[in-house]
């Protein structure tokens, strides 16, 4: 399962490209044969490629705009992509720069 993090800057589009590029670079920078990333790259490439991003954006922008947190969770199910949102409360920073989670 592949976990994103869209945010009002980056668009989970945005996001699932920049993690597709860390993980090309990550399996070409160790020249290692990797399961597990190259299935994750498999299930991003999927995802960038089937994925009506307005649509998927109109679901959970609104979340973004009341300040809340999106998960956006991936996995290749028999050849396609299934995604589940997760909506949360932010992490709010404490004075010494601890996390402190709202509920």
């Amino acid at each position: 399962m592949i976990t994103l993090e869209p945010d009002l800057a980056s668009c989970a589009q945005t996001v699932a490209k920049r993690e597709y590029e860390h993980i090309m670079r990550e399996l070409l920078r160790t020249g290692k044969e990797n399961k597990e990333l190259h299935e994750s790259l498999e299930t991003l490439k999927l995802f960038l490629e089937s994925t009506d991003f307005g649509k998927l954006r109109s679901e959970y922008e609104k979340y973004l705009l009341e300040g809340k947190r999106v998960r956006l969770y991936l996995r290749k199910v028999e050849g396609h992509i299934e995604h589940t949102l997760d909506i949360s409360q932010p992490i709010e920073r404490g004075a010494d720069g601890s996390g402190l989670h709202q509920e």
